[in-house]
């Protein structure tokens, strides 16, 4: 029993080691199928890059030239290879990087970056990493990295791309970095190492396609330079400065040099005769300064050994002495190719580069075919010129009378830029005369100051002594011809030291005269002890009559100019005060503008009485609104401490060249808030007292000039009389208030008079009129006549009290109306009735002519009765047996209108009675109010009604014929939407005129 017992657990543990085994065994199997899938998936993997890499190949093969469609190809392989989102690719230019080429790209950073094209490398950034280590460089989560979200253009990144891992893979050729292939993804998912060992790859592809095209272009660019350059020589084959300038700059570009020039011989020592790319400065300088053979210069080595010279660091070359030559032209390495006719070099061709970068040996092998065909053109334009060597002197005569004429014609055209024209002076007297350096100074005070140079000495300011030539030809008014002025030691030191320091030697020096007056001198200068020759003599001499005929012209045209801008200033000036005549601020602004533009100045202010003896800023110009506010709070009084107070104390003009050396002057904070230096200020006077200061002033020390001056006074007299124009339109307003008050006073004392005169007035009228009626019942037949005379008085005096309170309130404008439409032929009808018997008692026949349909008239009924009724009236008493006619009639003037018209025979008047005839208390003349009666108001109170209801009065008369008195209103009845009618607008709204108003016809 207990052998079976063990014979179990033997075969259970035998079981169970079987198990173990085939477990052991399937994971044995499982990796194995593992190691094979992925085994197969970097087969896959390889055989993809592989077939990536024969695409991009096959691209680069079949565009040779073109390098876009194999940067495309290579990013659309990295894309798709590396599970990328996009990518892209940047070339090198200086320490930036400019993107050529993308692939899925988002549009909006595609436009940001062709905004901006370079893209900076900055620490901590993944682009900065890279430019460190010239390594690949990845980052996990751009979004995490503070560099991203500190620097606005790696922020704005984000914001357009959403990348989250990127990496830039380096660009390397030979160990240079010349551009970055950047490959992103939108999610934090690192790329792996063979995804950037595949990008690296396709880098080294593009490195070699930016070679292969750049070997191809530079030998199609070598073809076709010497092709252009045979052309060039074959068709200029005596312009040899085209066939030296195309083989410049063709040197230039196939040699990979930034600078270039040719080097040429002149009057025995050596001048630049080409530049390409040289900063201008350098040219300015190097065109002009002779070279000779010597080993500090390259130009000199090469002329010394005749032989190529090739520094490759100017700097580091232990005799190179040229360096301000080097300092302006900014070169380090440089080479030198020497033009060689039978072996002696007639030039040399200058190569140059900003950085240390030697030239290759095919480079200079190719430079040195240049030179040949430089020589080939020299020599061709050397022949040339040996035939024409015996028409040479008459060439020379002819250029001078060219050059005179053309100088004649630049002082007509250029008579308002005296500076270009005597540059050009000094350029052509340079160069007729075979001088490489030519000057003209002017006296000024004890200098000679430079105002015209030409040529590579330096110029500058000389002392107006002896012991210079220019000097003494001013001081002598005669011209000065030496032949070596290093060796004149005794007779002029400064100019023999100056000679000496600036390396020339002959100098020829001719003054400038006006009218015996010596006003600068003209000088010529050479390098060589070599006298001009009379012709060149007399040649510098025109030229200096030409320069004081150019001075001579611009001093009276600056001196008209002057003249003419004083006048226009004047003029706007004035314009302004006509203009704003009571607007003294706008015309006080105005002056300070003007002043402080016309004198040159930076600021400008002009200071007020306000207090007895205190004086304020009541204008600025060009100061600060914080100093402003200050100078307007300080009080100035008269006293010797400010510029402005010596003005109020001595009541003159006071100019102070600079406040700062002024002992007197005390007012440092307003010196330090605004800096000014020199200060200029004009008392304004009335009537000999200042009533303020115009003050003018320069941050610099450059006082005013006399006619500036004369300008700044002429501002100041027209301040004061600007200011007493407003004081006295001020006074005058002042005294329209006082009568406008009195006038208010009259019209209510005038009210309430007639409020209480007509109160009695009418009970006198009615007790009267019941006496009159009624004489049987009082027992009145005896007083019957004395009651009508005292009715008809009482009746008058109330007419008469009843015009005086109408025009009253008209002055007062209290005139009420009310509107009301009407229609006119009740109107009409109505005051007939009232004026027949006016008509009556003169025997007059009162005629009424209405035109049909008249219509309604919206207009206050009242007045238009009392209208009517004047001058019915009128008509009425002075025709007698006569015809008196109402007419009435629609008239359209560009406006509806009613005209009523009131016609007489009667006595009629004459042009100047009728001037008058509207006038308040005004009758025709005074036989006619005797005669005829009336205050002379009836007509004044109905034109001015008239005017109120937006219409007119006028009259037409003949002495003899009668009177015709035309009243005109505006016509119809404005409808609203809802054909009701509107209400008239009240007296001085919209739809009436005041009493200024014109209309009629």
């Amino acid at each position: 029993m207990a052998h079976g017992r063990g014979s179990i657990e033997r075969l259970q543990q035998q079981l169970e080691a079987r198990t173990h085994e085939l477990a052991e065994a399937e994971r044995h199997a499982e990796e194995a199928r593992r190691q094979l899938a992925e085994a197969r998936r970097q087969a896959a993997e390889a055989l993809e890059q592989q077939t990536a890499t024969s695409e991009v190949l096959g691209v680069i093969s079949k565009s040779p030239g073109d390098l876009e469609p194999v940067f495309q190809n290579m990013l659309e392989n990295a894309t798709r290879l590396c599970e990328a989102k996009f990518a892209t690719l940047y070339l090198r230019e200086g320490q930036a990087f400019r993107l050529v080429a993308h692939h899925n790209a988002p549009a909006a950073y595609v436009e940001e970056r062709r905004k901006n094209l370079l893209l900076c490398p900055i620490p901590g950034s993944a682009l900065g990493r890279m430019v460190a280590t010239k390594q690949p460089a990845q980052i996990a989560d751009v979004q995490a990295e503070p560099v991203y979200q500190s620097d606005p253009v790696r922020a704005r990144f984000l914001k357009l791309t959403g990348a989250r891992t990127l990496v830039d893979v380096p660009m390397l050729k030979e160990n240079e970095l010349i551009g970055a292939i950047h490959i992103y993804r939108q999610e934090v998912y690192p790329f792996t190492d063979k995804q950037i060992e595949l990008v690296s790859n396709f880098a080294a592809q593009a490195v070699i396609a930016i070679e292969n095209t750049r070997l191809l272009r530079a030998l199609l660019a070598q073809q076709t330079a010497t092709a252009d350059v045979l052309k060039v020589i074959s068709h200029s084959t005596f312009d040899l400065q085209t066939v030296l300038d195309t083989l410049t700059e063709s040197a230039a570009h196939l040699c990979d040099a930034e600078m270039a020039g040719i080097v040429r011989p002149r009057g025995g020592v050596y001048y630049w005769a080409t530049s390409y790319r040289f900063p201008p400065e350098y040219t300015e300088y190097i065109m002009h300064y002779p070279l000779r053979p010597r080993r500090d210069t390259l130009v000199g080595r090469v002329l010394l050994e005749g032989a190529i010279a090739h520094i490759p660091d100017v700097l580091a070359d232990p005799e190179y002495r040229f360096f301000e030559s080097q300092r302006l032209g900014g070169f380090r390495t440089s080479l030198g190719i020497p033009l060689l006719r039978e072996g002696t070099p007639i030039g040399v061709l200058v190569l140059a580069r900003p950085t240390v970068r030697p030239f290759s040996a095919k480079e200079i092998e190719l430079v040195t075919t240049f030179a040949d065909q430089a020589v080939i053109a020299i020599e061709n334009v050397r022949m040339f010129d040996d035939l024409q060597a015996r028409t040479r002197e008459l060439t020379e005569s002819l250029q001078q009378q060219t050059a005179t004429a053309e100088m004649l014609k630049v002082i007509s055209r250029s008579t308002f830029d005296l500076q270009a024209l005597l540059k050009t002076l000094v350029e052509s007297a340079a160069h007729l005369c075979d001088a490489y350096d030519s000057a003209i100074w002017r006296p000024d005070g004890d200098r000679l100051l430079l105002v015209a140079h030409h040529g590579p000495i330096p110029a500058e300011t000389l002392p107006l002594i002896r012991g210079t030539v220019a000097g003494r030809t001013v001081l002598d008014g005669r011209a000065f011809h030496i032949a070596d002025l290093q060796t004149e030691d005794a007779e002029f030191p400064e100019s023999s030291e100056n000679a000496r320091r600036w390396g020339f030697r002959a100098l020829l020096c001719v003054p400038l005269m006006r009218e015996d007056v010596t006003i600068g001198t003209i000088a010529l200068r050479r390098s060589e002890a070599q006298l001009f020759t009379e012709r060149q003599v007399a040649l510098l001499q025109t030229f200096a009559d030409q320069a004081v005929i150019a001075i001579e012209n611009t001093r009276l045209l600056n001196e008209l100019r002057e003249s003419l801008q004083q006048q226009t200033a004047t003029a706007e000036v004035l314009k302004v005060i006509s203009r704003s005549s009571f607007d003294l601020q706008a015309v006080l602004d105005t002056l300070t503008v003007s002043a402080a533009r016309h004198c040159e100045a930076q600021m400008a202010a002009i200071v007020r009485q306000k207090d007895a003896g205190s004086y304020y800023y009541a204008t600025s110009y060009g100061i600060s609104a914080d100093s402003n506010n200050y100078f307007k709070s300080v009080a100035i009084k008269a006293g010797r401490g400010t510029v402005v107070g010596r003005a109020l104390l001595d009541g003159r003009t006071v100019q102070v060249p600079d406040v700062l050396a002024d002992p007197e002057y005390t007012w440092s904070e307003a010196q330090e808030r605004t800096g000014f230096r020199s200060v200029l200020a004009v008392p304004l006077l009335r009537e000999g007292h200042p009533t303020g200061v115009l003050v003018l002033s320069r941050s610099v020390i450059r006082p005013f000039t006399d006619k500036q001056v004369e300008v700044v006074t002429t501002f100041a007299d027209q301040a004061v009389i600007a200011i007493e124009n407003v004081r006295l339109f001020d006074e005058i307003q002042d005294k329209n208030r006082q009568l406008q008050l009195g006038s208010e006073h009259k019209s209510q004392f005038v009210a309430s008079m007639s409020h209480e005169l007509r109160t009695p007035l009418n009970a006198i009228i009615g007790l009267t009129e019941m006496m009159v009626k009624n004489t049987a019942r009082f027992g009145t037949e005896k007083a019957l006549e004395p009651l009508q005379r005292v009715n008809r008085a009482g009746t008058h005096l109330l007419g008469l009290i009843n015009q005086v309170l109408d025009l009253s309130k008209i002055e007062a404008g209290k005139l009420e109306l009310n509107p009301q439409t009407l229609q006119l032929t009740q109107v009409i009808n109505e005051v007939i009735g009232t004026a027949g018997q006016l008509a009556e008692q003169n025997k007059n026949r009162l005629v009424v002519d209405a035109q049909e349909n008249l219509g309604a008239l919206t207009v206050d009924p009242m007045r238009l009765r009392q209208i009517l009724l004047n001058l019915l009236s009128n008509a009425c008493k002075f025709t007698k047996q006569g015809e008196v006619a109402l007419r009435a009639r629609r008239v359209v003037d560009g406006r509806d209108w009613i005209e009523l018209a009131v016609a007489d025979t009667g006595i009629g008047m004459t042009a100047e009675q009728q001037a008058k005839l509207f006038e308040e208390f005004t009758q025709a003349d005074s036989s006619t109010a005797r005669q005829y009666g009336g205050t002379g108001l009836g007509l004044a109170i109905t034109r001015k009604l008239a005017r109120i209801m937006g219409g007119d009065v006028t009259v037409t008369s003949e002495p003899g014929k009668g009177s015709v008195f035309a009243v005109r209103l505006p016509g119809g009845v404005p409808n609203n939407k809802d054909g009701t009618v509107p209400p008239t607008p009240a007296p001085g709204g919209p739809g009436y005129r005041g009493d200024d108003a014109r209309t009629g016809p």
